[in-house]
């Protein structure tokens, strides 16, 4: 199932490590030497946090000293105390990741110290983790002395300073399935664990309080049998449950980034002053206006003082703040991270509101909520509270009760991470409107792309198809790169269950089935097919397809149409009810259509990779949903398919998917996307239930088989109406939205780049380019697209330029198209078609 990709860099992140080149990634399959790790008498399936140490003497530094590591849950690796990486990305067990690190470039000549911090949350662990126990796994290519391959020389220690938050800590209270806030309890934490052995094996370093080095021991406690803890690649039968494969993607991003800036400073009322209950000293009434330069200045918190900092960072992030203090012993502080403030009912309203009025006229303070840690410092020098996950953030509320000493805040940084995307794709219009939807759907399809695509940073954190689908595509267009991509297509077929359908999310602790997904799996293999030249995922997965088209075959009724099918078969959020709905004999239009459209990119692939007769019989069974649809699901009185053969429920999303699949005859298409093209999400016109922002991806798809691409501007409306409240990502759904990062809202910056400049595979494998632009009133356009053998570019205009913004006739269309390589395809506008070379291609189209 895994492959060596023919191009692969790995981003060394802020340390600079030396990038791993094609020819150094493994193979699927390798011999392991190393065994498996951990601590020989702790909990193995409960919430802890470990260190492992090992020293190696080295008599010079080498010019390579490559590692492979992993762990369950989580690791972070170091050497003589600088951070190397983390890992592994998240797999299941029979897929269990490990990550390969070129060590050189922080080893010296002499005694060098190598160490890992594991930790496991158990029950508090994110669900997008999937685990079985805690171990740690080295190996090293250096043999000898040299070699620090586990176990020999290592050893470990519990660390009982850093803690899981349970969720009950949680200020606000809602779907919540990312991992937990910490705790670090200073006077708890070995803050020498980085020092180095010194004293003998039993003791802690001097200056901890609790706890012990010792020798690992085997994960594998309840086997009898020798060499269980042996590592092994998933292709061979071990006596553990870790299957290992290479991690094909690079190593995450982590880079400074711009933590965030006091936007308000207040001391809470009625906090005792020693010998005077129920006031405030002067020297608290000061540090008010102290910490309104924090954290470029340090500050000061005194004793028995209660200090609120709120800080704003502009734009959500997703990174890893880093907290350092002195002295301070018994104080509190808790760090609650925030995507946007909230009054007293958990509302939201423009994101750069620090406040609100009642309704008696009063102004209050919008506050911070959602998940949070607490640091607890022990009055030493410098101690750093950096969290073991990466949090998000807009808002960052430090709540800070001093005891008896006073706290110093000495800084406050942050470390980015996500995957490493590039912008390559560039689009500029001139419309500051379209520039800004450009700008806040990367930072949002950046922030929701990590070692998997998530659907929230915030929130949820896990990779669902329906959201998975349209971030491929981005990362595909704009960023040029698959790898994460295939990742996910590899991800969901390795999810599929016996009864054939795939997961909705994966990888992911606790199963979930949207059977209707599963479609959208298929339309996203069809989606790579399309976009990339290496069809292996597609010939992968083609027996997954078979699978899931067969169990939903039993669901087809004699009509064509789908009978209510178990679990959670979601189209699209909709403000009442849901949908799909059903008939009062069990049908649904709606879902039909989505089995539809799977069933004519099936036949698409089959055709391709697999066996015709199969492609056949898909395209049978697809004209047979099809006329089943037509005759149970039109209304003639309304000219619009209805959500069921009831025809009393209507929604944009059943009329979407029926004019891309030409359910609606071609003739009626355009008289039906006029009367969507108004209707905003949230809105129930004559009970017409609106598409979200999510679906819109569809009506884009819909108004361009529609040859009404010319109207998709219009659509942005959406997302226009969100810019005046300071969205800096785009949110879930409309109104008063849980999340304010939601990848599948991202789409405008794919729709720009495809639709409206219109740059689109016109052969699979991107092997010849359609190039059809959608202006609608612009009057230029420059766009750069980076195809597999190199950028495309293009740049259009108009001579003579009209004073207003309608482009009508008497004028010139000017198109200057560049393809790289051997690329060739066709221009298509205003009715005309050009025959496109490799090189510069440059059209001018008479306006009729």
């Amino acid at each position: 199932m895994r492959r060596i990709l023919l191009l692969l860099l790995f981003v060394a992140g802020s340390i600079g490590l030396t990038a791993q080149s094609a020819e150094q990634l493994d193979p699927p399959s390798r011999a392991w030497k190393a065994s498996w790790i951990t601590h020989p008498t702790a909990p193995l399936r409960d919430p802890i946090v470990l260190h492992f140490r090992r020293s190696v003497d080295l008599p010079a530094v080498p010019t390579s000293y490559i590692v492979r590591a992993s762990a369950d849950n989580r690791f972070i690796l170091y050497v003589n105390g600088k951070r190397v990486g983390d890992g592994p990305a998240r797999g299941d067990l029979t897929h269990w990741r490990y990550e390969k690190f070129d060590l050189a470039p922080l080893l010296h000549a002499g005694a060098n110290l190598i160490t890992a911090t594991v930790w496991n949350f158990g029950v508090y662990a994110p669900l997008a983790q999937m685990s079985d126990r805690t171990a740690f796994l080295l190996e090293s290519e250096a043999t000898g002395d040299a070699s620090i391959s586990t176990p020999n020389g290592w050893q470990v220690e519990v660390e009982p300073g850093q803690t899981p938050l349970p969720r009950s800590t949680l200020s606000y209270i809602t779907y919540y399935a990312s991992g937990p806030g910490e705790q670090l309890d200073a006077s708890q934490y070995d803050w020498k664990w980085q020092e180095g052995d010194k004293g003998t094996e039993g003791q802690r370093d001097k200056g901890a309080a609790t706890g012990q080095w010792v020798k690992p021991g085997d994960p594998m406690r309840d086997s009898a049998f020798p060499g269980t803890n042996k590592a092994h690649s998933a292709d061979v039968t071990g006596d553990n449950p870790w299957g290992l494969v290479p991690d094909e993607l690079p190593h995450m991003e982590y880079a400074t980034t711009d933590p965030a800036k006091v936007v308000r400073a207040t001391v809470s009322k009625g906090e005792s002053v020693p010998g005077k209950p129920g006031q405030i000293s002067a020297s608290v009434t000061a540090a008010h206006s102290q910490f309104e330069g924090f954290p470029s200045e340090s500050g000061t918190v005194p004793p028995h003082s209660h200090v609120a900092l709120m800080l704003d960072r502009k734009a959500l992030t997703t990174a890893y703040p880093q907290l350092t203090v002195s002295g301070g012993k018994g104080a509190k502080i808790r760090l609650t991270y925030s995507e946007a403030l909230f009054d007293d009912k958990f509302h939201k309203a423009d994101r750069d509101a620090l406040d609100y009025t009642d309704a008696q006229g009063k102004k209050h303070d919008r506050k911070a909520a959602g998940l949070n840690d607490l640091f607890l410092p022990d009055g030493g020098q410098h101690r750093t509270f950096e969290p073991l996950w990466w949090r998000t953030w807009r808002y960052l509320d430090l709540d800070i009760t001093t005891g008896d000493e006073p706290l110093t805040l000495e800084s406050l940084k942050a470390q980015f991470t996500a995957y490493p995307f590039e912008e390559r794709a560039k689009l500029t219009t001139g419309q500051a409107d379209l520039d800004k939807i450009w700008e806040v759907s990367w930072r949002t399809a950046r922030l929701d792309a990590h070692e998997t695509y998530m659907d929230t940073p915030y929130y949820e954190q896990l990779q669902y198809i329906g959201d998975t689908r349209i971030q491929a595509l981005i990362s595909y267009t704009v960023g040029g790169d698959d790898r994460l991509g295939r990742q996910a297509l590899e991800a969901f077929n390795t999810s599929r269950i016996p009864e054939g359908i795939t997961r909705s999310r994966y990888p992911s602790s606790l199963p979930q089935n949207i059977p209707t997904f599963s479609l959208l799996w298929i339309g996203m293999l069809h989606d790579w097919w399309m976009y990339r030249p290496d069809p292996t995922p597609v010939k992968e997965s083609l027996e997954g397809t078979r699978s899931v088209l067969n169990w939903y075959a039993q669901y087809e009724q004699p009509d064509g149409l789908l009978k209510k099918t178990p679990w959670w078969s979601f189209i699209d959020w909709i403000i009442k009810g849901e949908l799909a709905s059903y008939s009062a004999n069990g049908e649904s239009c709606v879902t039909t259509l989505e089995y539809l459209g799977a069933l004519e990119q099936a036949a698409d692939l089959e055709q391709a990779f697999g066996d015709p007769h199969i492609a056949q019989q898909h395209r049978e069974r697809a004209g047979h949903v099809r006329s089943g649809l037509t005759s149970q699901c039109w209304s003639a009185d309304r000219k619009l398919l209805a959500d069921n053969p009831d025809r009393k429920d209507f929604s944009e999303q059943a009329n979407i998917l029926g004019v891309l699949y030409d359910v609606i005859p071609k003739d009626q298409q355009a008289d039906v996307l006029q009367r969507m093209l108004p209707i905003q999400p949230g809105e129930t016109p004559n009970g017409m239930q609106s598409a979200s922002h999510y679906f819109r991806f569809y009506l884009a798809r819909a108004l361009d088989h529609a040859g009404m691409g010319d109207q998709y501007l219009k659509s942005l409306d959406a997302w226009r109406s969100l810019l005046p409240l300071h969205f800096s990502t785009w949110p879930e759904q409309p109104g008063d939205t849980r999340s304010d990062s939601h990848a599948w809202t991202a789409h405008p910056i794919y729709d720009l780049l495809t639709l409206v400049a219109g740059i689109e595979p016109a052969s699979p494998g991107f092997k010849s380019v359609r190039i059809a632009p959608h202006l609608g009133d612009l009057r230029s356009l420059t766009a750069s697209f980076p195809h597999p053998d190199g950028d495309i570019r293009v740049e259009y205009g108009w001579t003579p330029e009209k004073p207003d913004s309608q482009i009508k006739g008497g004028s010139t269309f000017h198109a200057t198209i560049t393809l790289p390589r051997s690329l060739s395809g066709t221009f298509e506008f205003d009715g005309t078609s050009r025959e496109l070379k490799p090189g510069v291609n440059r059209i001018e189209v008479p306006m009729k």
